[in-house]
């Protein structure tokens, strides 16, 4: 059998040959990857190997094409529960227990994301002992750049090192989203702080919403890793669990940056919502000052053009000059008592 580079076609294979296949690699300790195309693959796991026999082969799927799942479940022997995997929705990323299988549930930002929650999807992920299958509906950071190591010759000796490593690549992706909305934060408080309300309160709100919505997605359920690493299958090696472990700890560390920002932002919610309180309250203040300065010749004009008789000083020819400084002395007071007020 030779290992062949996986054929590639166009149209309505969606970037994946007929059997939905995107790319498939047989790894060997010691040696660069190889090319697999769907039959190779399939020859290869009909051969008779060695129970610890090191070897094993990737093979990554693309979920668009209908006839993956169908070259999944009559080609290869799965878990049910993997099935059950490929018609779920974006839910909390989870690694869990299958028979002797390892059936990992990661979402992850699509390759173009710009901020927007529905650009997270999901990868689905079969780990046995000499087989990893993955599959997924849109083309994702994480794994373009595990395909990418792998294409540039990185050694990888057991299928939980695959894992791993997209876990660890998933982090660096997140890390990267952190760092750039970190940015972007720090640009928004600087504004706000030179005093320029530029920016809008529901601005702050879309990006808090998608940092709740990538910490929900993308944080690994606690629950299912403990029993991991504490209870791992027979084929896992020491050396994997620590690598598994050490992956986590550093996906929960940028989740916890995730968090902070979350936090800052919030704040920064908070403090548009006090300014824009203050401004409302000073132009209300200022338009009663107003409103209080015009009330004595406002009332003073309306008694004196009643068309009624006995109207007061209306032969004293100084009379304008005398209700001018009874208005001036009514408004001199209202006017203090306003801002005598305000002071207190």
């Amino acid at each position: 059998m030779t290992p062949t580079a996986p054929a590639q076609a166009t149209g309505p294979s969606y970037g994946s040959d007929p059997s939905g296949l995107i790319c498939g690699y047989l790894f060997t300790p010691g040696a660069m990857a190889c090319g697999l195309d769907c039959a190779a693959a399939l020859e290869w796991l009909r051969t008779e190997r060695a129970p610890d026999s090191p070897d094993f082969i990737w093979l990554h799927f693309n979920l668009s094409n209908l006839q993956s799942q169908k070259w999944l479940a009559d080609r290869l022997t799965l878990p049910e529960e993997y099935f059950d995997t490929l018609g779920e929705g974006s839910g909390s990323m989870r690694v869990e227990h299958a028979d002797d299988s390892l059936i990992a549930v990661m979402n992850d930002v699509t390759y173009d994301f710009s901020y927007d929650v529905s650009e997270i999807a999901t990868l689905s992920m079969c780990v046995q002992r000499n087989c990893v299958v993955s599959a997924r509906r849109h083309a994702l950071r994480s794994v373009d750049r595990l395909r990418m190591a792998v294409k540039n010759g990185e050694h990888f000796e057991s299928p939980m090192a695959l894992l791993v490593h997209l876990l660890r690549d998933q982090a660096d992706v997140l890390q990267r989203i952190q760092r750039d909305a970190a940015l972007r934060v720090d640009a928004i408080e600087d504004t706000l702080l030179s005093g320029r309300m530029a920016v809008k309160r529901s601005t702050l709100g879309a990006l808090r919403r998608v940092f709740v919505r990538l910490r929900r997605l993308l944080a690994p359920e606690p629950g299912t890793l403990f029993r991991l690493l504490n209870r791992p299958p027979e084929w896992f090696e020491d050396d994997d669990v620590q690598e598994l472990r050490a992956a986590t700890e550093e996906f929960s560390a940028v989740l916890n940056d995730l968090a902070a920002l979350q936090e800052r932002t919030k704040l920064l919610q908070e403090e548009i919502v006090a300014h824009t309180t203050e401004q409302t309250n000073r132009s209300v203040f200022l338009l009663t000052i107003a409103t209080v300065v015009a009330l004595p010749i406002n009332i003073i004009a309306g008694l004196l053009g009643m068309n009624v008789g006995g109207i007061p000083l209306a032969q004293e020819p100084n009379g304008f000059w005398i209700i001018l400084t009874i208005v001036a002395i009514f408004t001199v007071i209202a006017g203090w008592f306003s801002f005598f007020k305000q002071r207190d």
